[in-house]
């Protein structure tokens, strides 16, 4: 048998830039996540995000690589440069990531050995940030002055209630996440500020000179980029949760500190939303997320694949689609299902996937792990 990677070096890649909620997670305690890191109690903010961090532990060493896309995340477990990559999947005020989604729907065959191994649930509070100077200058009559503001897309629905209060008509600039919004205004300032390609690059500016930006972004990501908060908790809910899909490749040596608490749960897995909390009991039900697609011309094939699911006692928590992109109003359905530990077969999702495999037109089990809630 081959060494743990407890005893190896780790590679943990997430949605950068630093100080991104994703950063967050891992710099809170990587314990909480569902792969075998323990103990992990983590400063991480190096002199420059450009390179990996890097902390050493007892027995092996965490490298933690923050990528500029969701995409630059997946293509790292599929070419195995990380082991693990922390992906935000959906949020309870807004919903799906639809960009997560996409690329787990693997249209064009570029991930096929990516699954999901583990969950994490975190409270999630918005801010809205400037940077230090343009905050000390007339600091009552700061609003009127914000002429434009940067945040990903996700955060805009959360957050509506207090952008239609306060920043109606002004312009919306999507930013490739909150912390890479948070770095462009203390970047850029009350001079200049950039408008983004789609890889998010600066690559080319328009001119704030007659007002100053701001992002909406974590007060993690202010401390960070050294920005003031103008505004803290400006989310619509105070139970604004976004949850969390930790991946890996299906080919990386399977272990039981690998699959983490999925099979084997230990006391180390617990159902707190809060990542500073001692850990508690162990996951008594395992989710799996499977995908498919059906011959939308047949009548009921939708129904039928899903009672697949009823007839093994799987239950389903969730169901959501996207465009499947073979023609116009396909669809590809992403199905999340749970058992309990104890009570349904090991093999059960395996038996319910031969079965989907005849009603429907392609599909694939995308992982099972286990329920941080239940």
């Amino acid at each position: 048998m081959s060494a743990s990677p407890l005893h190896k070096e780790l590679r943990v890649t997430f949605l950068g830039p630093l100080a991104s909620f994703s950063h967050q997670i891992a710099k809170a305690d990587l314990n909480q996540l569902e792969f075998p890191i323990k103990q992990a109690a983590l400063d991480l903010f190096p002199t420059t995000t450009t390179t990996p961090t890097t902390t050493t532990f007892t027995t092996r060493t965490v490298t933690l690589l923050p990528k500029p896309s969701f995409a630059d995340a997946f293509a790292a477990i599929q070419s195995t440069e990380a082991d693990y990559a922390v992906i935000p999947f959906e949020n309870s005020t807004n919903g799906s990531v639809v960009q997560t989604l996409d690329l787990l729907a693997d249209r064009d065959g570029r991930y096929n050995d990516i699954v999901v191994c583990g969950e994490y649930y975190l409270t999630v509070h918005h801010c809205l940030l400037v940077r230090n100077e343009d905050a000390a200058s007339d600091p009552e009559n700061i609003y009127p002055r914000i002429s434009r503001l940067y945040t990903h897309p996700q955060a805009w629905g959360q957050c509506e209630a207090f952008l239609s209060k306060h920043f109606r008509g002004i312009e919306r600039q999507d930013a490739p996440s909150t912390s890479k919004a948070a770095g462009i205004v203390a970047k850029y300032g009350g001079t200049t500020s950039p408008t983004l390609g789609s890889c998010g690059d600066d690559n080319a500016t328009g001119n704030d000179s007659e007002g100053i930006p701001a992002a909406i972004a974590s007060s993690f990501a202010a401390a960070h980029h050294n920005l003031s908060i103008l505004a803290a908790n400006i989310e619509d809910r105070a139970d604004n949760t976004t949850r969390f899909l930790v991946l890996r490749n299906r080919n990386s040596e399977p272990t039981r500190e690998a699959e983490g608490a999925d099979f084997y749960p230990t006391a180390t897995a617990t159902t707190s939303t809060d990542p500073t909390t001692t850990p508690t009991a162990p996951p008594t039900k395992l989710k799996s997320l499977i995908s498919f697609m059906i011959a939308h011309g047949t009548p009921g094939a939708l129904v039928d694949a899903l009672t697949i699911f009823r007839r093994h006692g799987l239950n389903l928590t969730s169901i959501v689609s996207r465009p499947g992109q073979i023609r116009p109003w396909q669809y590809i359905f992403f199905v999340e299902c749970e058992r309990v530990l104890g009570v349904h077969e090991e093999d059960v999702v395996e038996r319910a996937m031969g079965e989907l495999e005849g009603k429907t037109s392609c599909c694939r089990d995308l992982g099972s792990w286990g329920d941080r809630l239940g």
